[in-house]
C-alpha cells in the first residue's frame, strides 16, 4: 500500500525520532488549535522534537509539543506547550490507545504540516 501524501507546507520534524524508536507504522491525525496557535504553525514556529501521544480520559492527546507564541496576540496568548487533542477516528483511537497499553508501544509525531 502506498504511503499518504500529506498536503501543505511542512512546520516541524522529529528527525530523531526515526533513530531513536522502530517505526512500525504511520498514521494521519488532526489537532485541536487556537488560533494565535495556528498563526504561530503557519509562521513555522514549531518544535515537536521532545513530543509524545498520551491517554487522557480515554482520548490521545499530544503532549510536549513546542508551539511558540504569536507575536502579534493582544492579550490572551497560548501556552507554548499545553496538552493538544488528536483528532481521530473510534476504531482507529481504540486501536492506538490498545497498543499502547497492551504492548508497550509509543506514539511520537514525525511530521507537523
Amino acid at each position: 500500500m502506498a504511503p499518504k501524501r500529506e498536503s501543505g507546507k511542512l512546520v516541524a520534524e522529529n528527525r530523531k525520532a526515526r533513530f531513536n524508536f522502530e517505526i512500525e507504522d504511520t498514521i494521519e491525525a488532526g489537532l485541536v488549535l487556537t488560533g494565535t496557535e495556528v498563526k504561530s504553525l503557519r509562521a513555522g514556529k514549531a518544535n515537536i522534537a521532545e513530543s509524545y501521544a498520551s491517554n487522557e480520559r480515554g482520548e490521545l492527546y499530544l503532549i510536549n509539543a513546542h508551539i511558540a507564541e504569536y507575536a502579534g496576540a493582544a492579550r490572551d496568548g497560548h501556552e507554548p506547550t499545553r496538552p493538544r487533542k488528536l483528532l481521530l477516528h473510534k476504531r482507529e483511537m481504540a486501536r492506538l490507545l490498545g497498543a499502547i497499553q497492551r504492548e508497550g508501544m509509543a506514539l511520537v509525531p514525525l511530521r507537523l504540516y
